[in-house]
C-alpha cells in the first residue's frame, strides 16, 4: 500500500511512518522545509514539499496514493478540505488525528468523575469546537465514499521511532520542574487524564488502516493518572524528591500559555471501547516507568 502522511517528521506521524515502512508499505511524507525533506529521505520516506494551508499538492498526492494519514495539526481545517477533495468518491482511506482534549473542561486542577467512550455525547469548550467540527467533517465523508476514520489519542508517552523521540506534554512539565526546582501542577493537580504509550498508538493506526470501517471513531487509552502523581514521578526522575507545588491557574497560563487550561488543568477521561472491539490490545510500559526509567529519564533526566 502507498500511504501519504502529514506530520511525518512529528511524534505520532513519524512513528506511524516508520512502522508502515517496517510493514512493507511505501510511505510519502509532507515536508515543509529542506531539512525536513532530508530527514524523511534518510529514513526511506518520499518527501512531498508543501505547506499545510496549500491546496493543489494535497489534492494531487491524495489521488496517487492508497491512503492518507493526517497527523500534522488537528486544528487546521484547510488541509482536511484539500485531502477530502482529493479523496472524495474514491473509496480510499483518510485517518484524521484528533485528541482527547476535545472532551476536557476548565477544571483548574480539580478532579472530575465523567468518563466518556466513543458514543458518549459532549459539548466541547470553545477552543476545541473547531477540532470537533473537523472530526465530524471527516466522519461525514464516509457518505461520499471515503473510508474516513478519526483517532483521538489521549496523553501520549514513550519513545517515538521516527524523527521526534518524545512527546509534548510531559517534556513541558519536566522543564517547568527544572526551572522552578520543584514539580508543579495546575491547582491541586487532582485532575485526571487518560494516557497511552506511543507504541500502542502506532498499533491502533495500523490496525485501523487495515480493518476499520468507514465512519469509525476511536479513543486510544490504556490507563489514567492525576497530574499530581505525574509531577511527583517527574520529581523523582529529576532527583527532586516527592514534593510538588500547587500552581494557580493564572500563573500557569502566564508560563505555559493557554494550554494550561485544557492540556494541563483539565480532566480528560475516556475509554477506547470501539478500539478494543476492533481488536486493539495495548500493552506498552506504564507512564510512570517511562518517566522514571525510560526515554524521559534518558533525554530529560538529571544533568551534572
Amino acid at each position: 500500500m502507498k500511504v501519504f502522511i502529514t506530520g511525518a517528521t512529528g511524534y505520532i506521524g513519524g512513528s506511524v511512518a516508520i512502522a508502515l515502512l517496517q510493514a512493507g508499505h511505501d510511505v510519502l511524507g509532507l515536508a515543509r522545509s529542506r531539512e525536513a525533506a532530508a530527514a524523511l529521505e534518510k529514513r526511506g520516506i518520499e518527501p512531498v514539499m508543501g505547506d499545510l494551508n496549500a491546496y493543489t499538492p494535497f489534492v494531487e498526492v491524495a489521488k496517487r496514493v492508497d491512503a492518507v494519514i493526517n497527523a500534522a495539526n488537528s486544528d487546521n481545517p484547510f488541509v482536511v478540505h484539500a485531502l477530502l477533495d482529493g479523496l472524495r468518491g474514491s473509496g480510499k482511506t483518510l485517518i484524521q488525528t484528533s485528541g482527547s482534549s476535545v472532551v476536557a473542561n476548565y477544571d483548574n486542577g480539580e478532579p472530575g468523575d465523567r468518563i466518556l467512550d466513543e458514543d458518549t455525547p459532549f459539548t466541547p469548550q470553545p477552543e476545541k469546537a473547531m477540532r470537533v467540527a473537523i472530526d465530524q467533517a471527516v466522519l461525514a465523508a464516509a457518505r461520499d465514499n471515503v473510508r474516513a476514520i478519526v483517532i483521538r489519542p489521549t496523553l501520549i508517552y514513550g519513545r517515538g521511532i521516527g524523527v521526534a523521540a518524545t512527546s509534548i506534554q510531559l517534556p513541558r512539565l519536566i522543564e517547568v520542574a527544572r526551572r522552578h526546582g520543584v514539580p508543579r501542577h495546575v491547582g491541586r493537580g487532582l485532575n485526571i487524564w487518560s494516557h497511552v504509550h506511543i507504541a500502542d498508538v502506532v498499533a491502533l493506526y495500523l490496525l485501523a488502516l487495515d480493518k476499520a470501517p468507514a465512519g469509525s471513531l476511536f479513543y486510544a487509552e490504556n490507563g489514567e493518572a492525576d497530574f499530581k502523581s505525574v509531577t511527583r514521578s517527574i520529581g523523582r526522575m529529576l532527583g527532586l524528591g516527592d514534593t510538588t507545588r500547587d500552581w494557580p491557574i493564572g500563573e500557569a497560563v502566564e508560563e505555559l500559555g493557554p494550554g494550561a487550561y485544557l492540556s494541563f488543568g483539565s480532566n480528560s477521561r475516556v475509554r477506547g471501547v470501539k478500539s478494543r472491539q476492533l481488536g486493539w490490545q495495548p500493552k506498552g510500559p506504564t507512564l510512570f516507568d517511562e518517566i522514571e526509567n525510560g526515554v524521559y529519564a534518558e533525554v530529560h533526566g538529571r544533568r551534572t
